[in-house]
């Protein structure tokens, strides 16, 4: 796990900077970073239950954004804290490829010390750039 939260980026918002030395372990990276600003501890999460998903996008800022985006939907669908367990991404005609297994439980509020609510990703100051060690994503959550 490689993020940081920044305070000095949004006022009522959470921003954190994620990185990794491939896409695979920023997206990682920038998942737990999520969840993490619901919850308090990742390890309360049991994997009881499971979600695959996929998603073909452009670039690789929308498919982060996307992926993030269905962290958040199943907390608020579902009730559901997912965490991810494999993450696999191809570039593909056009762009690039995700799949991921997403595992996790149903919010207990006994077992899983809530934090503040995500509503959203945003696209303000969002960006995933290249670096020297890899991979590295802005991203700034509205609670």
């Amino acid at each position: 796990m490689s993020f940081r939260y920044l305070d000095d980026i949004a006022t009522a918002d959470i921003a954190f900077l994620a990185q990794g030395p491939s896409l695979e372990t920023l997206f990682q990276s920038a998942a737990e970073a999520t969840v993490l600003v619901m919850v308090d501890n990742l390890k309360s999460i049991q994997p009881r239950c499971q979600r695959t998903v996929g998603f073909q996008a452009d670039d690789v800022e929308s498919l982060l954004f996307n992926f993030l985006q269905e962290i958040i939907y199943y907390k608020d669908a579902e009730q559901l804290l997912l965490v991810p367990d494999a993450i696999m991404i191809q570039t593909c005609p056009g762009g690039y490829d995700l799949k991921s297994v997403l595992r996790g439980e149903g919010i207990e509020p006994r077992r899983h010390h809530l934090i503040v609510d995500i509503k959203a990703v945003t696209m303000h100051l969002f960006r995933v750039t290249p670096n020297a060690q890899g991979w590295e994503a802005l991203v700034v959550l509205d609670i």
